[in-house]
């Protein structure tokens, strides 16, 4: 059983180039102000796990556990990992973390999501984040990799089920009117007219393929922290604050797959599936048998998805069980994905709404996970959210992880 003791978020708005700032100067903030919400100690820390997609491309930085040691004098000794798995290396961090608490090595871990992505050109950004697909294989035309890569999603969809633009649409207005509640979200001062969430080749032009602007998440600088805890370390914060451990959410259940890294072996496995991304939806059921709640959705309160694009929730949509493969627009035209619908997903404001600075991404919905469950999220709370679950995908869905948390 592992614990969720607090964190803390960055301002996703954050330019840290503009501001002066390094990855260092970005790292050593998360921590300190981290252990500060969670009212900890430097001491209390045993373990340290990052998770960051590609330091060495946007800021000629590897070696990212070793900045713990940057952080404070007491930390020198630390032991210390990083993990990679594109816009899953939080989550893939976190995961790393919690198997050494349950393998009974640590019992309190420090889990750091970092990214620095806005101190290069945007073309030279997304040739960066291209290092996540088979590289020299696929998508070779596209000048944007991802948003082609999800186009072709889009137009998977539409060979098989049929799809409307405007539904897509109204999942990236849920995200960015979500994104308004949150303090941290970069884009909660944005504000658009309604020609913005149509096919206008103005307000809403197009990046690639069907891909156009309002599809896309925010790349972003940003961080996020965890700190993860046994039973026993967790009972005893719980001690030292009057509070009840049942009051303390935990991570309930995992579910964690791979696929071939090549977009077009995935697709083509299943050609004949119902699901176009199999191994997506056994994360997530893994996810909830672990948790011990039911395989359909009625166990959870809300999610924290992976919206890199539009394409990518209408997918997490069916593959979350919320309707049946295919009719993701039936979850959207209900409003059953808005806050106080039927399962509200991305109460933060996701990748679209939020940001995504990609390493940081699956600790801060971890993080998100924690606030809805604890009552702290604040303006975005869910009413009533005691179980909320996490879809965090690496690539072309290669690496996916899913986590339920709850009290």
């Amino acid at each position: 059983m592992v614990y969720v003791l607090g964190g803390w978020q960055s301002d996703f708005a954050a330019n840290w180039s503009r501001e002066g700032r390094e990855l260092a100067d970005a790292f050593a903030q998360a921590v300190g102000e981290g252990l500060a919400a969670a009212g900890l100690d430097v001491g209390d820390v045993e373990t340290g796990h990052v998770g960051n997609f590609a330091a060495e491309l946007f800021a000629g930085q590897g070696l990212l556990g070793g900045m713990f040691g940057l952080v404070h004098p007491d930390f020198d000794g630390l032991p210390t990992a990083r993990h990679e798995a594109a816009c899953a290396s939080g989550s893939v961090a976190i995961l790393a973390a919690t198997a050494e608490i349950e393998a009974g090595r640590y019992d309190l871990a420090c889990v750091v999501g970092v990214e620095q992505m806005r101190n290069v050109p945007g073309q030279k950004a997304a040739e960066n984040l291209g290092a996540a697909a088979w590289a020299g294989h696929e998508f070779q035309d596209a000048r944007f990799l991802w948003p082609q890569a999800f186009s072709d999603l889009a137009d998977e969809y539409d060979r098989r089920y049929g799809l409307q633009y405007e539904h897509l649409m109204g999942i990236a207005e849920i995200n960015f009117a979500n994104g308004k509640r949150n303090p941290n979200a970069q884009t909660r001062g944005w504000n658009f007219g309604p020609e913005a969430f149509t096919a206008d080749e103005v307000a809403n032009p197009v990046v690639e393929g069907r891909t156009r602007k309002q599809d896309c998440g925010q790349v972003t600088d940003g961080s996020a922290v965890v700190f993860l805890a046994s039973e026993k370390r967790a009972r005893d914060y719980a001690d030292k604050r009057g509070i009840a451990l049942e009051s303390i959410p935990r991570i309930k259940g995992w579910g964690h797959r791979s696929a071939p890294i090549s977009y077009a072996r995935k697709v083509e496995a299943s050609r004949e599936a119902p699901y176009v991304f199999p191994q997506v939806r056994r994360a997530i059921l893994d996810a909830r048998a672990r948790a011990g709640i039911a395989p359909d959705v009625s166990g959870v309160d809300a999610v924290e998805t992976h919206d890199c694009f539009t394409a990518t929730e209408y997918m997490a949509i069916d593959h979350l069980g919320l309707t049946a493969p295919g009719e993701s627009w039936r979850a959207v035209e209900a409003g059953d994905i808005a806050m106080g619908g039927r399962l509200p997903i991305n109460p933060s404001g996701g990748l679209i709404g939020a940001g995504h600075p990609v390493g940081a991404t699956g600790v801060r919905m971890l993080l998100d996970a924690w606030k809805q469950t604890s009552g702290k999220a604040g303006d975005y709370q869910v009413e009533g959210a005691r179980t909320v679950q996490t879809l965090n995908i690496g690539g072309s869905t290669t690496t996916t992880v899913s986590f339920v948390v709850g009290t």
